[in-house]
């Protein structure tokens, strides 16, 4: 038996209240963005007058804007709405009069492309009124429109004179709760906050009896005016750029990409921040600010400046307070950061004082950058500043007085061997610092001539001198009680000589040689155990570390020379003590604990002595 189709289609019920408290607290940022939602409206409203009337005067259509802590008001002269249209748009959330199919084709032209817009006034009031008169109709009514929270709303058909001219003009009247955003002198600031870049004139009146009205927008961006001359033009970005960041640029990059209506400015940050921090950059659409934080314009590493954009084609999220995502984006990025690549090219082909100062700031970001990018690696890489045994100096600078170039893992193993190594001819780079090893084995692609090779002890301490055999065999003894004393930390003793006289020992260790002895210590102690099982597969034969005393300093040919087996012990591990200190790497407790204890001893022993 079959039974009967009983389903039916149904309508969404929708709650208002529930809906304006998901915008507010998941939508839109802020309250404030009612006055952004009213203007953008105004200005997709003159948008499509401009469509019906193309001839009309430029400024002729505008928007003006009306606070006098009461009530809040903007007024346009832009298209307006018919009878039919405000029970169609107005009335059905989610649907846009942007999307009426005659003027479709325009439809790149609006801001605005969700149709939610409005509903961002109950952010701030309870009812919406709505006063337009269509411009398509010359002899259209004004139409009267009251939306209220609940969800409710009216319409009735005014005369003309209600509404003498076409466009459209929207009342609200504010919540008690929400006077901080529709303030007179708020209502200005948000209105030269968002709409200072707007192509249609904007003027803001607080109702004062004395006071005009004030323009909004008096003056276009910088970067579509006339100037009489590049520096004049030059001086005008950079100011521009001081009055929106609060910095002093270290220089101006124009940006101009006709193929999607871009044009603004980069400037150059005066001073360093921190390697991969991004700055927020400002993002308008159509002359409407979209966002203050808009990280996505810009790849990773371009973190040395900071933007604002006027786009034509970038296309807003629904909030409008970011940017969609899309190949769009995209492309403007890439396209962004060639014209980065082309500002550091022409610095480093024209202007080598600019460059110079920019490195100063910035070689991180540039170091980041010429990683991955060969026409940077090969124009900057001479320029770029490295730790060197001859202090920071550029790459080109070291590599003429050093044909082989040796290159640290790490910040403290060039601190172990920097004054030994420059004492012994050797040129060493510090390749602890982020790109900087990379970059360094990178120079032979610049210079054929130069030889780049990992540092590693064996190629040190084969530049240290042997001793005699009979100065050696005088200090066996010694030797033998310090590395007895020393094997704790898998250390050998060797004795040699070496400038500086005044440093009296060397210790030879790296961070993966201290690592893979601390692995084999664990898998000894968790011997039998599935975790020993684990650390002794990884287990591999860890090359041990070297304390090498100096036969040249004073106190070491005083120490080898000690019999009394405890002081001998006691010295050993001082000396020890000191290096593991100077090579500035972190002490592991027993290390701590022994340069402590042997402090005192030998503080015991010069007391009793003098005793």
């Amino acid at each position: 038996m079959t039974l009967p189709d009983t389903s039916a289609d149904r309508t969404f019920q929708v709650d208002l209240r529930g809906l304006v408290d998901l915008l507010s607290h998941h939508l839109y940022s802020s309250p404030r963005v009612y006055l952004r939602e009213l203007m953008q409206n105004a200005v997709d409203a003159l948008t499509a007058r401009h469509t019906l009337e193309p001839g009309a005067p430029a400024g002729q259509f505008g928007i003006r804007l009306y606070a006098d802590g009461e009530v809040v008001r903007i007024e346009d002269d832009g298209v307006g709405l018919t009878e039919a249209d405000v029970h169609t748009f107005l009335a059905t959330i989610g649907r846009s009069s942007k999307r009426a199919e005659r003027i479709a084709e325009q439809r790149a032209d609006f801001i605005g492309q969700f149709g939610i817009g409005l509903l961002s006034c109950f952010l701030v009031a309870d009812e919406i009124h709505v006063v337009s008169r269509s411009a398509r109709t010359p002899d259209a009514p004004a139409v009267e429109w009251r939306g209220r929270g609940d969800g409710s709303y009216s319409v009735r058909t005014l005369p003309a004179s209600a509404r003498p001219r076409p466009g459209t003009t929207v009342t609200l009247t504010p919540r008690a709760d929400a006077t901080e955003w529709t303030r007179p002198t708020q209502v200005h600031a948000l209105a030269r906050h968002f709409g200072s870049l707007l192509r249609h004139p904007v003027t803001f009146d607080d109702g004062a009896a004395s006071g005009a009205p004030v323009p909004v927008n008096p003056e276009p961006a910088p970067w579509t005016r006339p100037h009489p001359t590049p520096g004049a033009r030059a001086r005008a970005l950079a100011g521009y750029g001081e009055e929106v960041f609060g910095f002093t640029p270290l220089d101006t990059i124009e940006l101009d990409l006709p193929a999607v209506g871009l044009k603004g400015i980069a400037c150059i940050l005066p001073d360093a921040v921190p390697a991969g921090r991004r700055h927020g950059h400002r993002v308008h659409v159509k002359g409407m600010l979209l966002s203050e934080q808009a990280e996505e314009i810009l790849p990773d590493w371009a973190f040395f400046v900071r933007c604002v954009v006027d786009a034509e084609s970038l296309r807003p999220t629904a909030s409008r307070e970011a940017l969609y995502e899309d190949d769009t984006l995209a492309a403007v990025r890439d396209a962004l950061a060639e014209r980065l690549r082309a500002w550091i090219a022409r610095a480093a082909a024209g202007d080598p004082d600019l460059l110079a100062r920019f490195l100063q700031v910035h070689h991180l970001a540039v170091k980041s950058l010429a990683v991955h990018d060969d026409e940077i690696l090969r124009m900057l890489l001479p320029w770029l500043p490295f730790e060197t045994t001859a202090g920071h100096a550029t790459l080109d600078e070291f590599a003429r007085t050093h044909r082989t170039v040796l290159v640290t893992s790490s910040v403290e193993e060039f601190r172990q061997v920097a004054a030994i190594a420059s004492a012994a001819g050797l040129g060493v780079v510090n390749g602890g610092y982020a790109y900087d090893r990379e970059l360094v084995h990178r120079l032979p692609e610049i210079r054929p001539e130069v030889t780049v090779s990992d540092l590693d002890p064996e190629t040190l301490t084969a530049h240290l001198d042997p001793v005699d055999r009979e100065t050696e065999l005088a200090a066996a003894a010694y030797l033998a009680r310090a590395r007895d004393a020393l094997a704790v930390f898998d250390c050998d003793v060797a004795l040699r000589t070496f400038q500086p006289a005044s440093a009296p020992a060397l210790l030879v260790d790296s961070r993966e040689a201290r690592h893979e002895r601390t692995r084999s210590q664990l898998a000894r102690e968790q011997e039998g155990g599935l975790w020993g099982d684990i650390l002794g597969a990884l287990r591999q034969e860890a090359p041990r570390a070297q304390l090498i005393l100096n036969q040249l300093n004073p106190l070491v040919r005083t120490a080898v020379t000690i019999e009394e087996p405890e002081l001998a012990r006691t010295s050993a591990e001082a000396l020890y003590g000191q290096a593991a200190m100077l090579s500035r790497r972190p002490l592991r407790p027993a290390e701590s604990s022994l340069i402590n204890r042997s402090f005192l001893d030998l503080l015991a022993h010069a007391l009793r002595k003098d005793s």
